[in-house]
């Protein structure tokens, strides 16, 4: 029988120890060994791109590596990445077999646009849990929208992340250039630390809830720093694309004094077209139906449920994965 997860403590020492060897060429053949029309994982491995080390990304894809391990004869890795335009581009080449990623970026890596000059070649398991816009400002930058970023240090997040793309889009929604903004393209922990010694004004971060730095960031800070809102914006975002949806972030997150208003984009699974499709079925209903192993890792991953797994326009499902959720839809 297979051991049960972990708790969050021995995820995170094993994702450390594996941080190392992701990044690196695929294995081949992963899935070798299983009824090409069944839903059995066979063999071989299989790397994932998660995200900062201080996101939920970089926690549940450790999470996940290890169901994958605990569950099943492949074996998985994860690792550190700077999210979701590397992550597919990373996939694409080779590097990955599976690869976390916003919802609108693999959108525009399947139509082409944007980021990526042509439609790359992917597909997804499934649509998880959400990624919530969180734009946070010192209190004494005098920013109280978005609109205010105009000469002030923000920290866009690290380069080619999904932050980074969401981030630029509500510079340019809000009307301005984006010379007009100071941008720092840091990762999380070292805009936690900008944003502490004042030497960041602001920061834009997508990312589930909580995410870990900004819950150090609120307790150890939380008298200097506040939530301004970026959902007049949305309309602006829409014309772009429609998976940005209203939201929340529950005052309870960050011990905050009420709701912080959000932009909401859904986060995908994504994978290769070429991956086989017994592997994919089996990754899908390993993730879909121990959905609650995950979210003892991360209460993010609560989100992951059949309700919703399967919207994930305009990025295809992998006929894998259609396959397995069927059968797990009787």
């Amino acid at each position: 029988m297979k051991r049960p997860l972990s708790i969050v403590a021995v995820v995170l020492a094993t994702v450390m120890s594996l941080t190392a060897c992701g990044g690196q060429r695929s294995g081949s053949g992963a899935g070798s060994g299983g009824n090409a029309s069944g839903c059995d994982a066979g063999t071989g491995r299989v790397n994932i791109a998660t995200g900062n080390s201080t996101g939920v990304y970089y926690v549940v894809g450790g999470g996940l590596a290890k169901l994958i391990n605990d569950e099943t004869d492949i074996q998985a890795r994860s690792a550190e990445t700077g999210a979701s335009v590397q992550n597919i581009q990373q996939l694409v080449a080779g590097d990955y077999d599976i690869a976390f990623s916003l919802a609108d970026t693999a959108a525009d890596a399947a139509e082409g646009k944007a980021s990526f000059k042509e439609p790359q070649d992917i597909s997804t398991l499934g649509r998880i849990y959400a990624n919530y816009t969180q734009v946070v400002v010192r209190k004494d930058s005098g920013i109280n929208s978005v609109e205010d970023f105009a000469g002030k240090t923000i920290s866009t997040g690290s380069p080619q992340s999904g932050t980074e793309v969401i981030a630029r889009r509500l510079i340019e929604a809000a009307g301005l250039q984006q010379s007009d903004v100071k941008a720092q393209r840091l990762d999380l922990a070292k805009t936690g630390a900008g944003m502490k010694d004042g030497s960041i004004d602001g920061l834009v971060w997508s990312g589930g809830l909580p995410t870990p730095e900004l819950t150090d960031l609120f307790t150890s800070a939380g008298d200097d720093v506040k939530f301004i809102d970026p959902t007049p914006l949305l309309p602006e975002l829409n014309k772009i694309s429609d998976v940005y949806e209203k939201g929340v972030v529950p005052a309870k997150t960050y011990d905050l004094a009420e709701d912080a208003p959000s932009i909401v984009v859904p986060n995908l699974l994504l994978v290769r077209n070429d991956m086989k499709e017994n592997l994919a079925c089996a990754l899908t209903t390993l993730i879909y139906g121990k959905a609650d192993q995950l979210a003892k890792v991360h209460p993010a991953a609560k989100e992951i449920t059949l309700d919703n797994a399967t919207e994930t326009d305009p990025v295809a499902l992998h006929p894998g994965s259609e396959r397995a959720f069927k059968e797990l839809a009787k």
